[in-house]
């Protein structure tokens, strides 16, 4: 029985060794392969990138000298680095929406590199994570509302990029006022501001890097860190583009509105649209139309024409 076993085992292997000599070959006379072994095995290394020896976070430096920060940075590059699918669409939705937000960011005097928070808490995009934690910068409800961002089954701006932006900032801000620092802003952005005021009061120290935290949020800056040095520096990385490979943004203009909507299929219609483009200029509109009771004056971006093709 074990022979049996032992035989067919042989011939399997020697079979496969024989279909991929073949496709080896294949390939290679298409000249998408090395033609030598080790030009195939240079091919396929994998390479250490160099950790930093030095770097800041809006400006507040990194005590890289310390071999504890340098291993939690290192880390995080790696795992960036090498996800390169995901770096790639991160570098070209940065591309696309990271000059909005940093003039928002500058108009609410908060540290550009707080984009790079954006983009590792959604991936700059509309998504709802597993907690109920919703849009670009991952408002929960109540802190939603507390920053005066509407949140109902109509109208949801969380979703709404100039004013989820707008109220991250004023967090952040308010966040940097109480503890001095634009880095303990950012972690607590992620572990609350409680939870960050009680653990600097517990462990007596006022520095994030000195803090000893759960896994998440002892990661996250160093999660934004690895971002910043990617995205700002992707060639270092090994990541090749051109400006067309990148995302642009559709301009648009401001349709003011404030009366109720009953059709957004029509309303859509009336400049040129259609609802499904209607809907990714203006994700925030939850429903296909406005009840506005309150008459409340609402900006609805509608593209310029010439970059949608609509029967």
């Amino acid at each position: 029985m074990k022979s049996f076993q032992w035989r067919h085992l042989i011939l399997f292997f020697s079979l496969s060794a024989v279909f991929m000599l073949i496709a080896q070959q294949e390939l290679t006379l298409e000249g998408n392969w090395p033609e030598t072994i080790e030009e195939f095995n240079n091919a396929h290394w994998v390479s250490a990138h160099p950790i930093p020896t030095q770097m800041s976070f809006a400006d507040e430096p990194v005590p890289l000298q310390n071999p504890d920060i340098q291993e939690r940075l290192d880390r995080e590059i790696l795992v960036n680095a090498y996800w390169q699918s995901n770096a790639f669409l991160l570098l070209k939705r940065t591309h696309k929406y990271g000059p909005l937000i940093d003039s928002i960011l500058a108009a609410e005097e908060v540290p550009l590199d707080f984009k790079y928070l954006a983009v590792i808490e959604s991936g700059l995009q509309n998504v709802t994570s597993p907690a109920g934690a919703k849009g670009f910068w991952q408002f929960m409800r109540a802190t939603a509302k507390e920053f005066d961002l509407e949140v109902n089954h109509n109208v949801d701006e969380r979703f709404n990029l100039v004013l989820s932006t707008q109220a991250a900032a004023r967090y952040l801000k308010e966040a940097k006022q109480e503890f001095g620092s634009w880095t303990l802003a950012a972690a607590a952005y992620n572990a609350g501001r409680n939870g960050i005021r009680r653990e600097l009061e517990r462990q007596g120290v006022s520095n994030y890097y000195d803090l000893l935290l759960n896994e998440e949020t002892g990661r996250y800056i160093f999660r934004i860190l690895a971002v910043k040095r990617l995205l700002e520096q992707p060639a270092q990385y090994g990541f090749q583009y051109t400006s067309e490979h990148l995302y642009q943004r559709i301009p648009t203009r401001k349709v003011i509105v404030d009366t109720a909507v009953t059709d957004f299929v029509a309303f859509a219609q009336k400049f040129g649209i259609n609802y499904k483009i209607l809907k990714i200029h203006n994700p925030w509109l939850r429903e296909g139309h406005l009840n506005n009771a309150s008459r409340k004056v609402y900006s609805i971006d509608i593209p310029e024409p010439g970059y949608y093709s609509v029967p």
